[in-house]
């Protein structure tokens, strides 16, 4: 079904919106699906609609797909009936879409939406709402379970809202539809397309993160710092009991790199974070490993403490691979930055939330505990002279952000709905 036949004057527009793109979740870089039918359904809004390579710089994306995961990507996509004229327009993995909308002279009002889902295979127990209402993921190994399904639903319906004849207001409204936000890796190749340069007022929000529904944030805190590396340790393969020391163990390697990467020296003055998430390595059972591969992040709360923690992670890596023979490689994978809110756009969230039907209470700021490479874009927004702030919109959860479990109250989604609406509104509301 089209996405403007699912906008309509209740509450189950956005809401089957958001359980059509929890059905079909895409990775990062390959929410082709997604990113081509929000590109049509503005188009036929009226938006001016800009896509791939027009709103993303590629010579500075991060780990881009290859050229059979995008093959793989737009042929899933145009079988659940992403518009093909539409997935032709993001070559590369470029899934990025940004919509205009001009009226008047004014102010640019942007709003930021990612888009991308999680390698998390979703829950088939009974309890999970999606399994019982019919929405679960039809991806295997993929799902939405992080909200950004939710985001994107609330700004096709905000972009609806926009359009309207009725609607009253002057200036120019910009919506950022974002790939790739999991692992920072998104926000950049925007920012270098410049797609923010002309933009005076940014807003980026979020749902959950374990604000309670009905409340909202108009800061979130502690942004982390954060970097993401992939190392592998390439050494020899061998017989494991005919002929050992002739090989170079790239197993032994990763495992002793993965724990002298969780034991590094915690730093004093900041918090920081480093994790392994996934080890690979070997081949059978009686073969000296010859190749390990390791994906690995560390986070500080300050861009001080991260650099303390790259640092250290390289020592830690590179003394594994002395340790065992083999040689080492390490790739940049992404990362985010923290952010200082501007008062004024933080104050506009606060005056608008709190004339915001179905919230009950406007909290000073909220802990997001993580990172989001938006972040970019505000910092990009306020070089330039513009207001930036990125808010938190409670929704109770039914399982943590990133669990198989994960799911989000609903009724959030409306509510998000008329916030956005609320700001464009007093931001360019007309002189008469």
């Amino acid at each position: 079904m089209d996405f403007e036949q699912l906008i309509g004057a209740n509450d189950s527009g956005v809401v089957q919106i958001r359980r059509d793109l929890h059905r079909h979740p895409e990775l990062a870089f390959l929410e082709y699906r997604t990113a081509s039918k929000a590109a049509a359904f503005l188009d036929r809004l009226g938006w001016k609609v800009k896509a791939g390579p027009e709103v993303m710089d590629a010579s500075v994306m991060v780990n881009p797909p290859s050229e059979a995961e995008v093959k793989a990507a737009q042929t899933q996509a145009l079988a659940e009936g992403a518009p093909a004229e539409w997935v032709a327009r993001m070559p590369g993995g470029q899934t990025g879409v940004v919509a205009e909308l001009s009226r008047g002279e004014g102010p640019v009002v942007a709003f930021r939406f990612d888009m991308d889902a999680l390698p998390v295979e979703e829950t088939g127990a009974d309890s999970h709402q999606p399994n019982r209402e019919g929405y679960r993921s039809t991806h295997p190994g993929v799902m939405h379970a992080c909200g950004h399904d939710g985001h994107t639903a609330m700004g096709l319906a905000l972009a609806a809202r926009l359009a309207h004849p009725s609607a009253r207001w002057q200036g120019r409204v910009k919506l950022i539809f974002q790939p790739a936000e999991e692992g920072g890796r998104g926000a950049k190749p925007m920012v270098a397309a410049g797609v923010v340069d002309d933009v005076d007022h940014l807003f980026v929000g979020h749902l959950g993160c374990l604000l309670p529904s009905g409340q909202v944030a108009p800061v979130a805190t502690d942004f982390l710092y954060s970097s993401k590396i992939d190392a592998t340790f390439t050494g020899q393969g061998a017989h494991a009991a005919m002929g050992p020391q002739e090989g170079r163990n790239a197993l032994l390697a990763g495992a002793a790199a993965a724990l002298g990467l969780h034991g590094i020296t915690r730093y004093a003055d900041a918090t920081t974070f480093v994790n392994v998430g996934v080890m690979r390595a070997g081949s059978g059972r009686n073969v000296v490993a010859e190749q390990c591969h390791l994906m690995l992040e560390v986070r500080g709360s300050t861009e001080e403490a991260l650099d303390f923690m790259r640092k250290r992670a390289r020592e830690v890596l590179e003394g594994a691979a002395a340790m065992q023979g083999v040689s080492l490689t390490m790739e940049d994978m992404g990362g985010t930055i923290g952010f200082t809110p501007s008062e004024a756009a933080a104050a506009t969230v606060a005056e608008v939330a709190s004339g915001t039907e179905g919230v009950a209470k406007v909290v000073p700021s909220w802990s997001i505990g993580g990172g989001d490479d938006a972040t970019y874009l505000i910092k990009r927004v306020q070089e330039l002279g513009g207001n930036a702030t990125y808010f938190m919109l409670g929704s109770d959860l039914a399982g943590i952000h990133h669990a198989a479990d994960f799911d989000f109250d609903e009724a959030s989604l409306w509510q998000g709905v008329d916030l956005l609406a609320g700001i464009a509104d007093k931001l360019l509301a007309p002189a008469d």
